[in-house]
């Protein structure tokens, strides 16, 4: 057994293996921690190679091999592309054998984002177990609720044992705390064997505060810029080939180690990029080739707040290439019209108008003036089909940027939840659900994380959310404790309120409009340009036409008799979200705060 150890140090004048032995394949567990004080069996000079690479091949070393990289006189460090760190962020890298998991995914191959539903999840609140095998469990609800596309949180490695992913350090190596890397293998696997795919929230435009070593070794951060979480990543200034290439390499692991489906990029307008080949155009066109290899469809979904199609565009017509992007106009639309909050960002978005737009032109700022920026925002998304755009009514940021969490389903009641999903599963747009959507679940989701090995970090954790929740009027007793252990543990589902009511009865709907939407081609065909919307502000009405499909909304104070043009018989009403809803004459009759799905 025999096993080379490479790592990228430029400016090095040298670099010293440190072994720790063969530790076998198990993780120490969660809250194991590593004692920096413990001495290596062996230290190793490594050799120079070409473009600032170091190497050194070790005869008995291999699968559990144990290791830290020492750079000329400073302390031993994580590998940089460590595949696990089983002590944590601080502890030592474990060597994994990637091609040892025995996969049974043969002939696999996603379902195309025009018939996807995703299912956003936190693995580590998802199931009572918080583990990539608990999660396993789970796996059947959602295949019988229509979910196509499980979308996992970030999983890189981070400090501490619960978080929400974005602070990852390691990001080659899951994080320990739900288990090993075959634990996550065995997830995604088993989602394949139940037609689902699996997709996962990577972040590469910034790293978290607490293990983070990558300048020990390297350029991997610039100057030049200023992000909200510091040094912005070094994408292209001097030495960014290498950096960007372990960005690009990072990708590829995930999508061919662990058989993702594709990848959801974190933030991409804090990526900086000045160089005439976008990094996100080099990530895209990396992965068709990666895709072309592997005989699978592989996607790439990022969240970008520029308004700006460019990014979806081909990159033979000078676009990114990335096949959709999160759009939170459409979800500051939906989350206004139903709750009618205008604080902070929600300023923009105020009555039933933009909800219109949203659905007509994916964007409701498309080169308008925007009040919450000050500035005019964004491009028309011309020629751009619906799939292109990720469409929700909530997820973990628009949860989690609230005071204590609060879910759409602690801020509306029951009718007009199910007049969120209805629009959601209606929209032209691709649909995500968050966990425990689908049944109006009661545990909040607000921010949490785990500092508590550094008192100093955790304190500017709990100011920092504190300044961000300031423009919208909360009072600081009232937002959650990120660094409580009690603010995690409030944010792990009960499943079993799923056969409670109204848990059973909200379950129940949005079974029925995913299936309604499968069955539907004209639910399925993404065309914005044949979208046609009549809305009656005053009355609190909206209708928006898809085909042969109509959806009905009445947001208002009483009954509304809507009229429905397109044909001269009565509508067949396919689901309604209130028993009360009936014909009349050409129209249908809809109760306040109700929604219908009708044919014409």
């Amino acid at each position: 057994m025999a096993h080379t150890f490479r790592v990228w140090a430029p400016d090095a004048r040298q670099v010293t293996l440190e072994l720790f032995g063969h530790e076998g394949e198990e993780a120490p567990g969660a809250e194991a921690s590593w004692d920096r004080a413990t001495e290596p069996e062996r230290r190793l000079p490594m050799r120079a190679a070409d473009g600032g690479w170091w190497e050194l091949t070790v005869n008995d070393a291999g699968p559990g091999t144990d290791h830290l990289f020492a750079v000329d006189d400073q302390p031993g460090r994580p590998d940089p592309r460590s595949a696990w760190q089983p002590h944590g962020v601080h502890g030592p890298s474990r060597v994994v054998d990637h091609a040892a998991f025995a996969w049974h995914d043969a002939g696999w191959s996603a379902p195309p984002l025009a018939q996807a539903v995703i299912y956003e999840a936190h693995v580590g609140t998802l199931s009572p177990e918080g583990t990539y095998r608990g999660a396993i469990g789970v796996l059947d609800e959602l295949a019988e609720l229509g979910v196509t596309h499980l979308e996992l949180m970030p999983l890189a490695t981070y400090a501490g044992s619960w978080g929400w992913g974005y602070d990852g350090v390691d990001l080659y190596a899951p994080h320990p705390a739900h288990g090993a890397p075959d634990d996550l293998k065995a997830l995604v696997d088993a989602a394949h064997a139940r037609g689902i795919a699996v997709l996962l929230d990577c972040v590469y435009n910034h790293l978290g505060p607490e293990g983070n070593y990558l300048s020990t070794f390297g350029p991997y951060f610039t100057d030049k810029y200023s992000t909200p979480w510091g040094e912005a990543v070094n994408v292209d200034d001097a030495g960014s080939t290498e950096v960007r290439r372990f960005i690009i390499d990072n990708a590829c692991m995930w999508l061919r180690d662990y058989h993702m489906d594709g990848l959801r990029l974190d933030a991409v307008h804090a990526i900086i990029d000045t160089s005439a080949v976008h990094i996100l155009e080099q990530l895209s066109a990396t992965v068709a080739e990666l895709a072309e290899q592997l005989g699978r469809r592989l996607v790439l979904v990022a969240e970008s707040d520029r308004n700006d199609p460019r990014m979806l565009e081909p990159r033979s017509a000078g676009g990114y290439g990335i096949d959709a992007h999160w759009n939170d106009d459409f979800h500051h639309a939906v989350h206004v019209a139903l709750t009618e909050e205008q604080d902070s960002y929600y300023v923009d978005y105020g009555g039933l108008k933009p909800l219109a737009d949203a659905l007509r032109h994916a964007y409701v700022y498309r080169g308008q003036f925007s009040e919450h920026r000050d500035r005019h925002h964004g491009r028309p998304p011309e020629g751009m089909l619906g799939h292109s755009f990720v469409g929700y009514v909530q997820n973990h940021d628009q949860i989690g940027n609230r005071a204590r969490g609060e879910r759409a389903s602690h801020l509306l009641a029951p009718t007009r939840l199910k007049v969120a999903a209805a629009v959601v599963m209606t929209a032209p747009f691709v649909p995500m659900v968050f966990q425990g959507e689908e049944w109006a679940a009661s545990a909040p989701f607000p921010f949490f994380a785990d500092h508590r090995h550094d008192p100093e970090l955790a304190d500017a954790v709990r100011q920092g959310r504190l300044a961000e929740f300031e423009s919208f009027g909360w009072a600081p007793e009232d937002v959650a404790d990120p660094e409580d252990p009690e603010t995690f543990r409030s944010a792990v589902l009960d499943r079993s309120e799923q056969g409670r009511e109204p848990h059973r009865s909200m379950l129940e709907w949005y079974r029925r409009l995913i299936a309604l939407r499968k069955a539907e081609p004209s639910l399925l065909d993404g065309r914005l340009d044949e979208v046609t919307v009549a809305l009656d502000e005053e009355r609190g009405t909206l209708l928006y036409r898809r085909g042969d499909i109509v959806v009905v909304l009445n947001l208002g104070p009483e009954d509304a008799v809507v009229p429905v043009p397109g044909g001269p018989g009565v509508p067949e009403v396919l689901l309604a979200s209130d028993d009360r809803v009936a014909p009349a004459g050409p129209g249908l009759r809809l109760p306040a705060d109700s929604v219908a799905i009708v044919r014409t």
